[in-house]
């Protein structure tokens, strides 16, 4: 495809009619209403920079060590904060999980290489914490919307870890909802100029170029209302993860597009909530 030709086929508000507005207006309400209605809630910093903090809400029912979901927000690494992002607290602290948002510096402030890197630092930083925050280390998992589908999979790719003094089944599953997981489409478009991308970094920091043998259990997922490209990146990570033999399950949610498929994080009933309640192993039924 021409350059013209992927700037629309990665503009995932061209389903919609571009109007992406209402639906960022909704995770911020609904963050804001789960922060006004949880207690116990606080911001951590995991790092030194402004950008480098995480809203973390404890399970409701107190006793641990609990499972942990993680949540990192997409905005094509230039939008959204963590405080768009406590959406799904609510449901999961009422069901003995804890909930953490991540916040990480937005580009151009920061290259691409460098908010991975913050987010595999907030990621260890919870795991290092993980007995003061009541956390079963064993039971993290990470999800992400978009870029933050692919930052929580370079969080979870193998190959990092030992580096960073932290085990390699640091994450024990993803969920990556309507993701990009090989970033040479976007060189030459609108989306990449903030990045600054590289050849170096698609090489580096697209996670289907990546070593995948080992990786954690996976859940791949999408909207029925995307562009066939966006839909692509997700099959195509999806049949990568199975090709090295790691745990995988792929679908496509009836009637959801790109921005409000991620809803369905904060709906115990709907299937992405269902595959989350799985990889946590919650005991009860959800």
């Amino acid at each position: 495809m021409s350059s013209e030709e992927r700037e629309v086929a990665y503009s995932p508000s061209s389903c919609i009619g571009g109007d992406y507005a209402p639906f960022v207006a909704a995770y911020r309400d609904r963050s804001a209403k789960a922060r006004e209605d949880l207690d116990g809630w606080c911001e951590h910093r995991y790092g030194p920079a402004p950008a480098q903090r995480l809203d973390f809400f404890p399970a409701a029912d107190g006793g641990g060590p609990v499972p942990l979901l993680v949540f990192i927000h997409g905005g094509y690494w230039q939008e959204l904060s963590k405080g768009d992002s406590s959406f799904p607290a609510t449901v999961w602290v009422g069901r003995g999980v804890a909930f953490a948002a991540l916040g990480y510096t937005l580009a151009p402030a920061a290259s691409l290489g460098e908010i991975v890197a913050e987010c595999r630092r907030a990621v260890g930083w919870l795991h290092e914490n993980a007995t003061d925050l009541g956390v079963d280390a064993s039971r993290i998992v990470v999800a992400g919307s978009s870029a933050g589908a692919h930052l929580a999979a370079m969080v979870a790719v193998p190959g990092w870890h030992q580096a960073a003094g932290l085990p390699d089944d640091l994450v024990a599953a993803t969920v990556l909802i309507s993701g990009i997981f090989d970033l040479e489409p976007l060189v030459g478009t609108s989306i990449a100029e903030p990045l600054c991308l590289t050849d170096q970094d698609v090489a580096d920091l697209s996670p289907a170029r990546l070593q995948l043998a080992n990786s954690p259990p996976s859940i791949v997922c999408w909207g029925e209302v995307e562009t066939d490209e966006f839909k692509s990146q997700s099959l195509d990570f999806a049949a990568r993860l199975d090709e090295v033999g790691t745990s995988c399950t792929s679908f496509e949610v009836v009637g959801r597009n790109h921005f409000d498929v991620v809803l369905e994080l904060a709906d115990t009933g709907a299937r992405i909530g269902r595959e989350v309640a799985s990889a946590l192993r919650l005991s009860e039924e959800v």
